[in-house]
């Protein structure tokens, strides 16, 4: 994307949040936190009548704020509770060789997020994978196949902190 379109967009983004009021921002919170609400019990918690506050998420979500509603699943019960963070270096930085990457990486099983960024690294990918021995697997079948890759860092999650889909809210 070109630079002007980048600003543009920036510009846009920020249009957007400049409209929020305290009660759309409400609304944002309390569907991070449960977007299975129903329309009604929505409405109860940020004060507002069930059409109003239909007509505020429908606005909500043409502005772009909301992209989609999920459900987040439990990793252990769908046989996915190891976490493993990997540092990856490419063996050159062209546009082509980041794309070819990038490409073959979204299509590595259990990749939850793949990430360019700055620092001892090109990417940081997100993995999911059962135990161990699934992700020796995976590392022997795919990670090391990855095109372009000079070295491959993995972290095994030993226990999870913080983990949360919450987006920061300011008021």
């Amino acid at each position: 994307m070109c630079a002007t379109k980048v600003r543009a967009k920036n510009v846009q983004q920020a249009d957007v949040s400049a409209e929020l009021d305290r009660t759309d921002k409400a609304i944002l919170r309390q569907l991070q936190r449960d977007a299975s609400l129903s329309n009604v019990a929505l409405a109860e918690k940020v004060h507002l009548s069930p059409p109003a506050c239909l007509r505020r998420v429908e606005r909500l979500k043409r502005l772009g704020l909301i992209d989609k509603v999920v459900a987040l699943l439990n990793p252990k019960a769908v046989g996915a509770g190891m976490l493993v963070m990997i540092g990856v270096v490419l063996d050159r930085s062209t546009p082509e060789s980041f794309a070819e990457f990038e490409k073959a990486a979204a299509k590595i099983s259990g990749c939850m997020e793949c990430h360019v960024v700055t620092g001892e690294f090109d990417y940081f990918m997100l993995v999911r994978t059962r135990d161990n021995d699934s992700f020796n697997r995976l590392h022997a079948e795919q990670l090391i196949y990855l095109p372009g890759v000079r070295q491959v860092r993995s972290f095994m999650v030993l226990r999870n902190v913080l983990s949360t889909t919450e987006l920061p809210m300011a008021l």
